[in-house]
């Protein structure tokens, strides 16, 4: 056989040519790669089916496969933005100490629906809320002790406000903090008179 010669009965990829708007080559099941491709991607993580669907359009995957196998894991109970949403403000605000605020934020983000964002951070209670503020007032209060009143509070409301906290509800719970240490500080001051 002569160089360049091909053996008609011999495959060669180079003669599928480039697939046009990322259309899956012969011999191939769209709806098999983007159902392996979703598999995946849960199997490492947890994700609502917004960003399944984003991952799948990024990837150029026709609609309809995308509604396809979307559906289908949904059915078979492995996309629930429902649980996924509940898992993540349990574990975002026990862990990170977020506030309703900033963990609905981050649920938007993630393109869950705003009802279901708002019976996910509607289980925190005003209470659950107020603790995780005021841990987190403690702590930072407690890293910036022998500095100034101004700069601990400053840095203190700053700190509240990044996890989403309200004004009001961050300068009660600093204010009720330095209160406290100032309390406990007489408690354990030496007594002169011994």
């Amino acid at each position: 056989m002569r160089e360049g010669s091909r053996s008609p009965d011999r495959h060669h990829p180079e003669d599928d040519g480039p697939s046009p708007g990322g259309a899956a080559p012969p011999g191939k099941d769209p709806e098999a790669e983007a159902r392996a491709l979703v598999l995946r991607m849960l199997t490492h993580s947890p994700r609502t089916r917004a960003q399944l669907e984003r991952a799948l359009h990024r990837r150029e995957y026709e609609e309809e496969v995308v509604t396809s196998v979307l559906d289908t894991f949904g059915e078979a109970g492995l996309i629930d933005d429902a649980a996924f949403s509940q898992a993540w403000v349990s574990s975002r605000h026990h862990g990170r100490r977020l506030s309703r605020r900033a963990l609905a934020q981050e649920l938007r983000t993630r393109g869950v629906e705003e009802d279901t964002v708002r019976e996910a951070v509607g289980e925190l209670s005003d209470q659950d809320e107020e603790e995780a503020a005021r841990d987190l007032a403690r702590r930072r209060l407690a890293a910036t002790r022998g500095r100034d009143e101004e700069t601990r509070i400053r840095r203190a409301l700053g700190f509240l406000a990044r996890k989403g906290y309200s004004a009001g509800l961050s300068y009660r719970v600093v204010r009720e903090e330095l209160e406290r240490e100032g309390v406990e500080a007489e408690l354990h001051a030496p007594d002169p008179d011994f």
